[in-house]
């Protein structure tokens, strides 16, 4: 609620935050000295290491049983570039332009790039032609903490290079529902009347809701050769706060042989908040009816458009399995990628 982050921004301003919350906020400074060669290694490895969870739980306050996120010198920008590149020609719809910018976001850039490449998979397979934006963090994991003064310095990076990208005729997409939910809600309210935010915000959309628009105009490619089985989808918070429905669970239903089980329940990640000592048991408490329902399903996939969602998921499971994406269950339904 609003209210709630007003207080916050309150706090903020009076020094109330703590050095940890500054410091998790940061992805993009994070990610850019986790991702480093030399260090990724080291990173990913402390992750899983006993005593240096340990550590991290007396002196920063990360819990030591709590899921951290990977990092990868193989970021997505070097990906993308690498890429073999599709001569595709945009075919425009009603609503649709038929060319997207991908707005990577910190997550896609640093933590799990392969749910980026796998947009731009499904996406080209579509006929429709990708661009990656240069970009910055979207600024929800500094608004969550009240840092209202770096939600506007990334604003002032962002939105100008999105908005030429529209100006151009170039629809957005962004594939983690927070960073999507940024740009269509969050920061419309937060500097009313800005023409290019408001452009960006029209401009913005969820990847499977762009997919079923391109449906509605015929442009949707329905020739899917992998049935996927029984999947529990579950349904992101900010996902459902952007009030256009479960457009993944919509379109994955339309796969050939495969059954979706809808959990429409709060994974208790909530961005941060399952990471830190003082939180993580109520975290996980909130989250239980959520991994007993997947548990009871015995689903050939489990999956949820939040990627943490996703992975607090696969935390309070405790079974060794692991969440695929929509986005990665898109492709391999597609025949683009095989089967985890």
């Amino acid at each position: 609620p609003h209210l709630m982050l007003r207080g916050k921004a309150v706090k903020f301003r009076e020094g109330q935050v703590k050095a940890r919350d500054r410091l998790i906020t940061n992805t993009d400074a994070v990610g850019r000295l986790a991702g480093i060669p030399v260090v990724v290694k080291a990173v990913n490895a402390s992750e899983k290491a006993g005593p240096v969870r340990k550590l991290m739980d007396k002196v920063l306050g990360i819990h030591p049983e709590a899921w951290l996120p990977p990092y990868h010198a193989d970021t997505l920008h070097r990906r993308f570039k690498k890429r073999p590149r599709k001569p595709l020609e945009p075919r425009a719809g009603e609503r649709t332009r038929g060319k997207v910018v991908l707005f990577g976001t910190c997550y896609g850039e640093y933590n799990e790039p392969d749910i980026a490449m796998d947009l731009v998979r499904a996406f080209e397979h579509n006929g429709i032609p990708v661009e990656l934006a240069e970009s910055r963090c979207c600024g929800m994991p500094k608004l969550e903490i009240g840092d209202l003064e770096t939600v506007e310095r990334l604003k002032a990076f962002n939105i100008p290079r999105l908005a030429k990208w529209v100006e151009e005729g170039y629809d957005l997409v962004a594939p983690v529902p927070s960073c999507a939910l940024m740009f269509k809600q969050e920061l419309p309210l937060l500097f009313p009347g800005e023409e290019a935010v408001e452009k960006v915000a029209r401009a913005m959309y969820d990847p499977f809701e762009y997919l079923l628009l391109r449906e509605e105009e015929g442009l949707l490619n329905t020739d899917f050769k992998v049935p996927l089985g029984k999947v529990v989808h579950h349904a992101a918070c900010h996902m459902r706060v952007q009030n256009i429905g479960l457009k993944s669970r919509e379109l994955l239903s339309r796969v050939p042989d495969t059954a979706i089980v809808g959990v429409e329940r709060c994974s208790g990640h909530d961005g941060t908040y399952a990471m830190k000592s003082e939180f993580h048991e109520v975290a996980m408490k909130i989250g239980r009816p959520v991994f007993n329902r997947v548990r009871q399903a015995k689903p050939d996939y489990y999956t949820s458009d939040c990627p943490i969602a996703g992975h607090q998921i696969e935390t309070g499971l405790g079974d060794g399995s692991h969440p695929t994406h929509p986005l990665t269950l898109l492709c391999i339904a597609y025949g683009l990628k095989e089967k985890p």
